[in-house]
């Protein structure tokens, strides 16, 4: 079993095409794709997840 894709946030910013205060905007609002703090203090998000989130804002287009 393959370990999933972690993204980091710049990445995730980058393939969105958003700001990283936009961004917190958004999941402050909690319509954000879903993040994991690691134990060291970094943000990732996993690509599955990304993808999820992405296909969910399609669909409502």
């Amino acid at each position: 079993m393959s370990r999933p894709k972690l993204l980091k946030l710049p990445e995730v910013l980058e393939e969105i095409d958003m700001s990283r205060a936009a961004f917190y905007r958004m999941r402050a609002r909690g319509k954000a794709p879903r993040l994991i703090k690691l134990p060291n203090g970094q943000i990732r998000c996993r690509r599955d997840d990304l993808d999820i989130w992405l296909t969910s804002y399609q669909e409502a287009a």
